[in-house]
């Protein structure tokens, strides 16, 4: 099946603004990955518009067979001079918090992104970035059909027509007074963007996680970037925990992490088998068959709980903050707190899971967050399958 825009039966044409770098991490980038390989399953044909930010992945985004139209790197006295704008504003102007993310004033990023928009014509602009708002999707309307914004804040308005916040809290009327009349509304894990081998492997992992708990195979991911190197302080920590003898630690990171080196060293001196593996392609297989994860909390704990793998998460940045409370209070998770908890907290946390039913309670709880079935509701609320 090839999805088409209606009135030329040519293949439909999506965008996406989605930026990554050592500040926001990788997130953004990889759940618009996620949907754009949805939609070219489907026939359509993708297009990234992406900043080169210090730790951008345009490199990766090329990789999966995307076109990328960069966007001129930030140059620092510049950005000091957008954050000086930021703060200064009025407070009638509203700026957005992340205002200072985007590495531009909002009006040039809409300039250079219009000039790319204006030869696509995208029947979809997809927009995953904190810093755009309603602002920004106006002066680029003339350019795309239709506006799905991807968010997680719920703190800035918006001139879309299908916005998607995937995590556990958030509900349609936070967004009441923030998108238009006639936008539709998605909001929750079962929307969560998942990469399809997450739902063929949940029957397989929750499989496994009836049998009698242990703890064999732990998972440690803090993200692509990890900036304040979370990873270290969870190695270090472990170190005075009483994990099995035979227990084996796997480490997740990006190629761009500016701790990794770090990490590999701390990784060598552990008392358990430590490997330290970057940019893995098979994360659903690893997560499948992790007994534990030690993780932040982000859009990752969505396959987290596709999968059932109780979790030890830490949050990393204040908006993780709501959605790693929710987790914990549907005992989906044990939140670690922040990274300057780990020390402390992390000992006695773990104590609670090994060798205890605590992680078959967790694992159901986390079972029912999600399906992995989010990218299908998601298509099919931009017409894709119904093309």
């Amino acid at each position: 099946m090839v999805v088409s825009n209606a009135s030329t039966k040519s293949p439909m044409k999506i965008a996406f603004r989605a930026d990554a770098s050592l500040q926001m991490g990788s997130g953004h980038v990889m759940r618009c990955l996620t949907l754009a390989d949805a939609l070219k399953a489907q026939g359509a044909d993708c297009h990234f518009i992406s900043r080169e930010h210090p730790g951008h992945l345009l490199e990766v985004i090329r990789q999966r067979g995307y076109k990328v139209n960069s966007l001129v790197a930030p140059v620092q006295p510049a950005q000091e001079a957008i954050k000086k704008i930021v703060k200064e504003a009025p407070s009638q102007q509203r700026e957005p918090v992340h205002a200072a993310w985007l590495g531009s004033t909002w009006q040039n990023d809409a300039q250079e992104t219009a000039a790319i928009l204006a030869s696509l014509q995208p029947d979809w602009l997809v927009v995953d970035h904190y810093a755009l708002d309603q602002r920004w999707e106006e002066a680029l309307a003339p350019h795309y059909r239709q506006l799905l914004v991807i968010d997680d804040l719920a703190d800035r308005p918006h001139r879309c027509d299908l916005i998607l916040d995937q995590n556990l809290g958030s509900q349609p009327e936070h967004y009441s007074s923030l998108v238009p009349a006639h936008c539709q509304v998605l909001t929750g894990p079962h929307y969560a963007l998942l990469r399809p081998e997450f739902a063929a492997l949940r029957p397989y992992s929750l499989q496994r996680r009836q049998a009698q708990p242990a703890l064999r195979q732990l998972l440690i991911t803090m993200g692509g970037v990890d900036q304040p190197n979370a990873t270290g302080k969870v190695l270090q920590a472990l170190k005075t925990c009483a994990l099995p003898a035979d227990c084996r630690i796997t480490v997740v990171m990006g190629l761009t992490a500016p701790w990794l080196q770090n990490v590999r060293e701390l990784a060598a001196q552990m008392p358990w088998p430590t490997e330290v593996v970057v940019n893995v392609s098979d994360m659903a297989q690893r997560m499948a068959d992790s007994d534990l994860a030690i993780g932040a909390a982000g859009s990752t704990s969505w396959e987290r709980c596709c999968l059932g793998l109780p979790t030890l998460m830490v949050v990393l940045a204040e908006n993780q903050q709501p959605s790693a409370q929710a987790l914990e209070a549907a005992h989906a998770a044990r939140l670690i707190g922040g990274v300057s908890d780990i020390a402390t907290q992390l000992p006695l946390a773990a104590a609670e899971l090994i060798d205890s039913d605590c992680q078959s309670q967790m694992s159901l709880a986390a079972s029912a967050i999600t399906n992995g079935q989010g990218v299908e509701k998601i298509l099919n609320a931009m017409g894709v399958l119904n093309a």
